[in-house]
């Protein structure tokens, strides 16, 4: 059962994705936030794919993170995950999004994934 906290994010989520939709030409920056990891993909919402993923469990992002000693949950780990996304959009093809924070506040680990997906050299 769902938590009141979970239930009106989830309801700023809808409010959010009413006006947010993923195209060809400007495909949507999704932001998802867990206590421990963070993850984002870049999706096409009218072709139904997601063209890119990135998150704080993938290999490339994880390695980083060991050899750096920072934990998953943090702000460097967060922009780390955006900037891994912003080569891998721009490498593919991508140069602007929409972005999508997901009912989150545009503030901290969301910020900051923002932040390095801008570095990598997207524009929102």
């Amino acid at each position: 059962m769902p938590t009141k906290k979970e239930l009106n994010r989830q309801k700023r989520q809808r409010r959010v994705r009413g006006r947010i939709s993923g195209t060809p030409e400007k495909p949507r920056l999704c932001v998802f936030r867990s206590l421990r990891n963070i993850h984002a993909q870049i999706v096409d919402d009218v072709a139904g794919r997601t063209l890119v993923a990135c998150s704080t469990k993938c290999k490339s992002v994880a390695s980083v993170l060991a050899e750096t000693n920072c934990k998953p949950g943090s702000k460097e780990a967060a922009k780390r995950v955006g900037r891994c996304l912003g080569e891998q959009a721009v490498a593919a093809g991508i140069l602007q999004v929409a972005f999508d924070r997901g009912g989150y506040l545009y503030h901290g680990r969301v910020k900051a994934v923002a932040e390095g997906a801008r570095e990598a050299g997207l524009t929102f």
